[in-house]
């Protein structure tokens, strides 16, 4: 990125385009880092900014329903302004306006875009109730009003989303089917060997998996009544929910000039291709130091990169956000963890599996650069280090016999 610095002086206005997660702990950090000006913060849904993990578990399991990020002192004491319940449509770069779709124009002096990602759909499908997706508060209570014992629910897509919404299903006597084009569940995140480890999983509580298969069409009148999946067979079901993964949600900056390839291209502060525009969070692909640009989609990363950029915007020295990410997913009584940037092409070495537990060393070029666990918190959290350092795959497999 050849932008040079763009905060020559301090920005009276900051506008976060967005009240998810990254949106949030960016307006938190810019306040932390002594930012006075106006700062406000544009959401498209009426709901307090909330936290999103949830939803696929407590809130859909209905043991939760309330995941509200901040109350709505917070946003006062700290002098932060909500703007609810109107979506970015499109900004002005050369002026510097941001419009809503309500149709109100705001002026910024730096823009954080900070939108995220929106479900993917499957084209074609007909229009029939209880066909659902799972992104906001809304979408994973009107799922949960769907769930009675007994039902008979269809799971497209067994990434994290598609395996967390089966479980909390199964946990609520939902006969589930969860099918996954991919050889296992998280093949394409996590590798087929994990995957199979957590296929055991959901098969132990009765789910039926079938991998290698997806959608081929749903049928009913009003509502959905039957799935044939790409193998042919045809299901009876309740309900469809659909989790094939999501994509980042930059639509409103079609036409700005900022550059977008599988989310916002930034340098490794979150600047943009264009002046006094940064972006944060799951819609960002940032610079990483090891070379490219990645979208990390975890948690903690929101955060980790919010301190980053807003300590850039108000011109003081960063750093770089932490070089080991960190993510986990529940499903059933199993907290499944990782460290480091896994992929599905990396060498997998199993070194603890005791039928339900499990941990795996990621392996990549004789060095270790990831672990993932499930039911084994200690061991992985123990391996963060030896991530960092790049440590000897053979050593450390030597150590585990």
């Amino acid at each position: 990125m050849s932008n040079e610095r763009e905060t020559e002086s301090t920005p009276e206005r900051v506008v976060v385009v967005g009240a998810g997660l990254a949106a949030v702990r960016t307006a938190e950090e810019l306040r932390r880092a002594g930012y006075e000006g106006e700062l406000v913060l544009v959401g498209d849904e009426t709901h307090l900014p909330y936290d999103r993990p949830p939803l696929s578990k407590e809130v859909l399991r209905g043991d939760r329903d309330d995941t509200t990020l901040r109350p709505s002192e917070f946003f006062e004491e700290n002098r932060i302004e909500l703007k609810l319940g109107a979506a970015a449509r499109s900004v002005d770069t050369a002026a510097r306006t941001l419009t809503l779709t309500d149709g109100t124009e705001l002026g910024y002096d730096e823009l954080v875009v900070a939108t995220g990602l929106r479900p993917r759909r499957i084209p074609g499908l007909p229009d029939l109730a209880e066909v659902h997706v799972l992104r906001s508060l809304e979408d994973s209570r009107a799922l949960r009003e769907a769930i009675v014992p007994g039902a008979r629910a269809l799971v497209v897509g067994a990434g994290f989303i598609g395996c967390e919404v089966a479980a909390s299903l199964r946990s609520r006597e939902v006969e589930v089917v969860l099918v996954e084009p991919q050889p296992t569940p998280l093949a394409s995140v996590l590798g087929a060997e994990v995957g199979a480890l957590v296929t055991r999983l959901h098969t132990a509580e009765g789910v039926d998996v079938r991998a290698g298969v997806g959608l081929s069409e749903i049928r009913g009148d009003e509502r959905v009544t039957s799935a044939v999946l790409g193998d042919g067979s045809e299901i009876e079901i309740d309900l469809v929910v659909l989790g094939i993964g999501s994509i980042p949600a930059t639509e409103w900056l079609e036409g700005s000039g900022v550059e977008v390839e599988n989310g916002v291209v930034c340098d490794g502060t979150g600047r943009t291709s264009t002046p006094h525009v940064w972006a944060v969070g799951d819609v960002a692909s940032w610079q990483v130091p090891a070379g490219g640009r990645r979208r990390i989609e975890h948690w903690t990363n929101a955060g980790e990169q919010a301190s980053v950029l807003a300590r850039t915007i108000m011109g003081v020295e960063a750093g770089a956000a932490a070089q080991v990410p960190y993510f986990w997913s529940d499903q059933y009584d199993i907290k499944i963890q990782g460290l480091g940037a896994v992929t599905a092409d990396d060498t997998v070495h199993v070194v603890r599996d005791d039928g339900r537990k499990f941990l795996a060393y990621y392996e990549r070029d004789g060095r270790l650069v990831g672990a993932v666990g499930g039911g084994l918190p200690a061991l992985v959290m123990k391996s963060r280090a030896k991530i960092a350092a790049g440590a000897p795959i053979d050593e450390l497999l030597a150590a585990a016999v």
